[in-house]
């Protein structure tokens, strides 16, 4: 009897796990409604919530990427922020189309990848830059660990894109894995 109870309290934790990277599926009060797309993720074509930005982040010494700070949205261009943790198996999968529209559109528009992840407990600033060398990363990667950036753009999951206009507002917004096709229609009009 404990062998049933011990894998109920295992599969309880993975579906718990699962949910938390991808969020509720909730619209944050107060944000723009949102439209649904393939495999239950939204969108947004605008943003209300976007009062707290632009924020500026730590970015971290690692592949395609310097030590320093970054200002998102960057300031007069568009740009692509991408939303990620290490442990986070879409987010994986979003580097894919991440890496072939940066290197479509890196001239036009910048593009800016933050964990929230909080060093320590078996994590390292090492681990990240292992992680993003791992996964081909060749853009600014930034590290938000008070989560500052998720709660300005009002994100509720992970992975989650925002493409910003050059003027700095938020033009698109994505929870869950984005299709290459529709992120880059989303940077298409703003570019």
């Amino acid at each position: 009897m404990r062998r049933r109870a011990l894998l109920s309290l295992l599969a309880g934790a993975s579906v718990a796990g699962l949910a938390g990277c991808l969020g509720d599926g909730s619209t944050p009060e107060g944000s723009a409604e949102t439209a649904e797309t393939t495999a239950g993720t939204t969108s947004e074509s605008a943003s209300s919530g976007s009062g707290d930005l632009p924020l500026v982040v730590d970015t971290v010494e690692a592949q395609g990427s310097s030590a320093g700070e970054a200002r998102i949205p960057a300031d007069g261009t568009p740009t692509v922020l991408d939303l990620f943790a290490t442990w986070c198996a879409p987010c994986v999968a979003q580097m894919e189309s991440l890496r072939t529209l940066h290197e479509e559109f890196c001239d036009d528009v910048a593009f800016v990848s933050v964990t929230n992840e909080r060093l320590g407990g078996g994590l390292t600033m090492d681990d990240i830059r292992a992680w993003w060398a791992e996964h081909d990363g060749n853009w600014t990667v930034g590290h938000d660990p008070d989560s500052n950036l998720m709660r300005a753009v009002r994100a509720n999951g992970l992975p989650y894109l925002v493409v910003f206009d050059a003027d700095g507002s938020i033009a698109w917004t994505h929870r869950g894995l984005a299709s290459e096709e529709n992120l880059r229609a989303a940077v298409e009009d703003v570019a």
